[in-house]
């Protein structure tokens, strides 16, 4: 019996102990690159505090002799459990005002190439498949881009922006229509501000949260630029999730996760390979189509891209 006591507790308190610390960094946002990691991995809390919560009152109704003990890991699981909720609830509640009567739809798409290995082929044919109007990639080389010009990429979408790279610096976007007004962002992996038609768009990739600072720096840079240019539409690979303090700062100033506000829910986007990968099942939302105040959200979801270690996002908006 003694043993089982043991075992129970040693369970709860590795299912307890991890959530614990994605609270404490969501509540603290640290600048460490172990802080920004849990901060990306917030929404993994809700399960692990769920889990224990049901351990415990299990426990507490089979033997009622625990409550001493059990009582108070309930309370802090319920407490988290909570606080997690509410950071959550805005991926799948909210208003979402609608789109104008017989507006156009505009399908977005973006994709991290992860260092121009992924398979550019498979990109153009997903691209084709959702009848893409802008598409942003990230990670672009010259190599990756030859190959999906070959695959009909330039007869897809004829209008670009932007240059390959080499390693992660290439960030590009491809479009239906012409892009006008092109001008680079100031992030350490390439980002761009242009106008498609009468929308106002940036692409941006901001560095790894390796270099902290970098990264810290990058995204002020994004939210700079997005407060100064007031663009309808910014895409791309954030390197961040929207629970980092940077992606907050740009929902306050009107800009949120086409997801989000379709209610569509949480849609984690890397890795899909790698040393943090877990079977194929990605653990953070760092891909993102921000909309401004002019469009609407009609829907997202994500797509695999072969050879890559993100998930491609791809999302319908139209002109309220």
């Amino acid at each position: 019996m003694r043993a089982r006591v043991v075992v129970f507790w040693i369970l709860v308190g590795l299912l307890l102990l991890p959530a614990v610390a994605l609270t404490a960094a969501r509540l603290t946002e640290p600048d460490s690159r172990v802080g920004i990691a849990l901060v990306a991995f917030t929404p993994w809390a809700l399960p692990l505090y769920g889990v224990v919560l049901l351990l415990v009152l299990g426990r507490l109704i089979v033997r009622r002799g625990w409550r001493n003990a059990a009582l108070p890991v309930a309370l802090v699981a319920l407490v988290g459990l909570g606080l997690h909720g509410w950071w959550y609830a805005p991926q799948v509640s909210g208003a979402n005002p609608p789109a104008a009567d017989g507006a156009t739809p505009l399908v977005v798409m973006t994709a991290n190439l992860r260092l121009g290995e992924a398979d550019g082929i498979e990109v153009v044919s997903a691209a084709t498949e959702a009848d893409v109007d802008l598409l942003v990639l990230e990670e672009v080389t010259p190599a990756v881009l030859a190959d999906m010009d070959r695959a009909g990429l330039r007869d897809l979408l004829p209008y670009r922006v932007g240059l390959p790279g080499t390693m992660a610096s290439g960030t590009m976007a491809f479009a239906a229509t012409p892009l006008t007004d092109a001008a680079r962002l100031p992030t350490s992996l390439g980002s761009w501000s242009f106008t498609m038609g009468d929308l106002r768009v940036q692409a941006v990739h901001p560095t790894y949260p390796v270099d902290t600072s970098g990264w810290s720096h990058d995204l002020d840079d994004v939210v700079d630029a997005v407060t100064q240019g007031k663009p309808d539409l910014v895409v791309g690979d954030f390197n961040a999730t929207v629970d980092h303090a940077p992606m907050r700062e740009l929902a306050d100033r009107g800009y949120r996760d086409v997801g989000e506000l379709a209610n569509d829910g949480w849609h984690p986007t890397w890795p899909t390979s790698g040393s943090f990968d877990v079977l194929g099942l990605p653990l953070a939302q760092i891909d993102h189509v921000l909309l401004g105040d002019r469009l609407a959200a009609l829907g997202m979801h994500t797509i695999t891209i072969p050879g890559s270690d993100h998930r491609g996002v791809v999302a319908t908006v139209a002109r309220k």
